[in-house]
Protein backbone atom coordinates (compact mmCIF):
# COMPACT_ATOMS: atom_id res chain seq x y z
CA UNK A 1 0.00 0.00 0.00
CA UNK A 2 1.35 3.51 -0.36
CA UNK A 3 0.47 6.27 1.46
CA UNK A 4 -1.78 7.82 -1.01
CA UNK A 5 -3.85 4.62 -0.90
CA UNK A 6 -6.95 4.61 1.64
CA UNK A 7 -5.94 1.96 4.38
CA UNK A 8 -8.73 -0.79 5.49
CA UNK A 9 -9.27 0.55 9.06
CA UNK A 10 -10.00 4.11 7.65
CA UNK A 11 -13.12 2.13 6.24
CA UNK A 12 -16.29 2.22 8.79
CA UNK A 13 -17.29 -1.20 7.39
CA UNK A 14 -13.98 -2.59 7.93
CA UNK A 15 -13.50 -0.69 11.49
CA UNK A 16 -17.27 -1.98 12.33
CA UNK A 17 -16.49 -5.68 11.06
CA UNK A 18 -13.42 -5.82 13.35
CA UNK A 19 -15.89 -4.12 16.18
CA UNK A 20 -17.61 -7.63 15.38
CA UNK A 21 -14.90 -9.89 15.25
CA UNK A 22 -13.31 -8.38 18.79
CA UNK A 23 -17.18 -9.14 20.71
CA UNK A 24 -16.91 -12.86 19.44
CA UNK A 25 -13.56 -13.57 20.73
CA UNK A 26 -14.43 -11.99 23.59
CA UNK A 27 -17.84 -13.87 24.16
CA UNK A 28 -15.56 -17.18 22.70
CA UNK A 29 -12.90 -16.99 25.73
CA UNK A 30 -15.22 -16.13 28.51
CA UNK A 31 -17.51 -18.62 27.20
CA UNK A 32 -14.96 -21.27 27.45
CA UNK A 33 -14.23 -20.18 30.84
CA UNK A 34 -17.81 -20.58 32.06
CA UNK A 35 -17.95 -23.78 30.51
CA UNK A 36 -14.82 -25.53 31.92
CA UNK A 37 -16.55 -26.22 35.50
CA UNK A 38 -18.80 -28.89 33.27
CA UNK A 39 -16.17 -30.20 31.48
CA UNK A 40 -17.58 -29.03 28.32
CA UNK A 41 -15.96 -27.11 25.23
CA UNK A 42 -17.85 -25.10 22.90
CA UNK A 43 -17.71 -27.54 20.07
CA UNK A 44 -18.84 -30.18 22.38
CA UNK A 45 -21.35 -27.40 23.76
CA UNK A 46 -22.87 -27.03 20.04
CA UNK A 47 -22.93 -31.03 19.57
CA UNK A 48 -25.19 -31.42 21.99
CA UNK A 49 -27.81 -28.91 21.48
CA UNK A 50 -27.98 -29.70 17.87
CA UNK A 51 -28.71 -33.09 19.11
CA UNK A 52 -31.56 -32.15 21.72
CA UNK A 53 -33.30 -29.48 18.95
CA UNK A 54 -33.17 -32.65 16.56
CA UNK A 55 -32.21 -36.11 17.25
CA UNK A 56 -32.13 -38.81 15.40
CA UNK A 57 -29.50 -36.35 13.45
CA UNK A 58 -26.94 -38.37 11.54
CA UNK A 59 -23.45 -37.52 11.65
CA UNK A 60 -23.12 -36.10 8.11
CA UNK A 61 -26.62 -33.70 8.89
CA UNK A 62 -25.05 -32.85 12.20
CA UNK A 63 -21.47 -31.76 10.04
CA UNK A 64 -23.50 -29.71 7.84
CA UNK A 65 -25.84 -27.70 10.75
CA UNK A 66 -22.39 -26.64 12.70
CA UNK A 67 -20.69 -26.00 9.26
CA UNK A 68 -17.69 -28.45 10.52
CA UNK A 69 -16.36 -30.80 8.31
CA UNK A 70 -17.35 -34.39 8.77
CA UNK A 71 -13.78 -35.48 10.18
CA UNK A 72 -14.59 -33.10 13.22
CA UNK A 73 -17.22 -34.76 14.14
CA UNK A 74 -16.06 -37.82 14.16
CA UNK A 75 -13.59 -37.00 16.06
CA UNK A 76 -15.86 -35.54 18.96
CA UNK A 77 -18.41 -37.82 19.18
CA UNK A 78 -16.83 -40.90 20.95
CA UNK A 79 -15.59 -38.47 23.65
CA UNK A 80 -18.83 -37.41 24.35
CA UNK A 81 -20.35 -41.71 24.07
CA UNK A 82 -17.36 -42.24 26.14
CA UNK A 83 -18.93 -39.74 28.97
CA UNK A 84 -22.22 -41.02 27.98
CA UNK A 85 -23.78 -37.79 26.68
CA UNK A 86 -24.87 -39.36 23.72
CA UNK A 87 -25.53 -42.68 21.93
CA UNK A 88 -25.41 -44.08 18.58
CA UNK A 89 -28.07 -45.95 16.63
CA UNK A 90 -28.20 -47.59 13.21
CA UNK A 91 -30.56 -46.35 11.19
CA UNK A 92 -33.42 -49.02 10.83
CA UNK A 93 -33.78 -48.70 6.86
CA UNK A 94 -30.01 -48.09 5.94
CA UNK A 95 -27.92 -49.78 8.26
CA UNK A 96 -24.95 -47.05 7.04
CA UNK A 97 -26.55 -44.70 8.75
CA UNK A 98 -25.65 -43.90 12.57
CA UNK A 99 -28.55 -41.62 13.89
CA UNK A 100 -27.20 -39.86 17.33
CA UNK A 101 -29.54 -38.89 20.52
CA UNK A 102 -28.59 -37.61 23.92
CA UNK A 103 -28.50 -39.60 26.94
CA UNK A 104 -30.49 -38.42 29.91
CA UNK A 105 -27.02 -37.27 31.28
CA UNK A 106 -26.24 -35.31 28.22
CA UNK A 107 -29.42 -33.66 28.77
CA UNK A 108 -29.16 -32.87 32.25
CA UNK A 109 -25.97 -31.48 31.26
CA UNK A 110 -26.53 -29.56 28.55
CA UNK A 111 -29.57 -27.77 30.59
CA UNK A 112 -27.05 -26.36 33.26
CA UNK A 113 -24.56 -25.30 30.33
CA UNK A 114 -27.46 -23.84 28.69
CA UNK A 115 -27.88 -21.70 32.41
CA UNK A 116 -24.88 -20.76 31.73
CA UNK A 117 -24.64 -19.94 27.90
CA UNK A 118 -27.89 -18.11 28.45
CA UNK A 119 -26.79 -15.70 32.05
CA UNK A 120 -23.77 -14.74 29.52
CA UNK A 121 -25.60 -14.08 26.19
CA UNK A 122 -28.35 -12.15 28.65
CA UNK A 123 -25.59 -9.90 30.22
CA UNK A 124 -23.32 -8.78 26.78
CA UNK A 125 -26.51 -8.67 25.16
CA UNK A 126 -28.31 -6.03 27.72
CA UNK A 127 -25.91 -3.49 25.82
CA UNK A 128 -28.82 -2.99 23.57
CA UNK A 129 -32.36 -2.82 23.17
CA UNK A 130 -34.52 -6.09 21.67
CA UNK A 131 -35.26 -3.71 18.68
CA UNK A 132 -30.82 -3.43 17.89
CA UNK A 133 -30.92 -7.30 19.01
CA UNK A 134 -33.70 -8.29 15.96
CA UNK A 135 -31.71 -5.74 13.92
CA UNK A 136 -27.73 -7.18 14.68
CA UNK A 137 -28.94 -10.59 14.22
CA UNK A 138 -30.83 -9.86 10.78
CA UNK A 139 -28.00 -8.20 9.93
CA UNK A 140 -25.45 -11.37 10.95
CA UNK A 141 -27.88 -14.02 9.25
CA UNK A 142 -27.36 -12.04 5.89
CA UNK A 143 -23.55 -12.27 6.11
CA UNK A 144 -24.13 -15.66 6.64
CA UNK A 145 -26.27 -16.16 4.03
CA UNK A 146 -23.95 -13.92 1.77
CA UNK A 147 -21.21 -16.20 2.66
CA UNK A 148 -22.54 -19.71 3.10
CA UNK A 149 -23.23 -19.95 -1.35
CA UNK A 150 -19.11 -20.05 -1.97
Amino acid sequence: MNKRQPLPWDNPRFRNWIAVVRAEKAVVRALSQALAPLGLKIAQLDVLMNLYRHPGTSQHELARRLLVGRSNITMLLPQLEQQNLLRREGDPRDKRIMRLYLTDEGEALLMKALEVYTALIDRVMAQSSPELCDAMGDQMRRIAEELEGE
